[in-house]
């Protein structure tokens, strides 16, 4: 009865709740030569449960795709190596979020070249890794990722 009830449960889909507390630091508190430097020190680590295909991720489980999680895989990002660049990208945009642990931001978001937005989350303040996962089209903070993207892709270069 008990793995009847675990498997009902480990399928339901995402109930619609989003994290109302994401918020993207305003422009103005921005240091970006700061950002830049956290950037070049950040990690990736990824997460079993968007991953359908474990590529290069080195993940235990290597993949462990669950009903309601959105996958990497669906987005086209299948190696280590694309995932951290596009965490990066985000960072060194400022696209980071107004809470910090440490002196590292909670969530970091970008947007792939088809404008996809995607969210990394902090897994590890003491090493600044990341998992991170494409946003659901029926998020409302993804029109909000987009904008900023867009506005901050524009800002001139120091």
């Amino acid at each position: 009865m008990l793995r009847l009830i675990y498997t009902l449960n480990a399928m339901k889909k995402r109930n619609g709740q989003f994290n109302p507390k994401r918020r993207i630091q305003k422009i103005e508190a921005c240091d970006f030569k700061s950002l830049a430097e956290l950037a070049s020190q950040a990690r990736y680590g990824g997460n079993p449960e968007h991953k359908k295909n474990p590529g290069d991720f080195g993940l235990t489980p290597p993949s462990g795709p669950r009903p309601g999680k959105s996958l990497c895989d669906s987005v086209k990002v299948f190696t280590k190596q694309e995932a951290l660049e596009l965490l990066k990208q985000g960072m060194k945009t400022g696209l980071i979020s107004d809470r910090v642990e440490g002196q590292w931001p909670k969530n970091v978001w970008s947007v792939m070249e088809d404008k996809i937005p995607l969210e990394a989350q902090l897994e590890s303040a003491e090493e600044g890794t990341y998992h991170g996962y494409p946003m659901q089209t029926e998020d409302p903070f993804c029109e909000e990722v987009i904008k900023q993207w867009r506005i901050r892709r524009e800002l001139p270069k120091l």
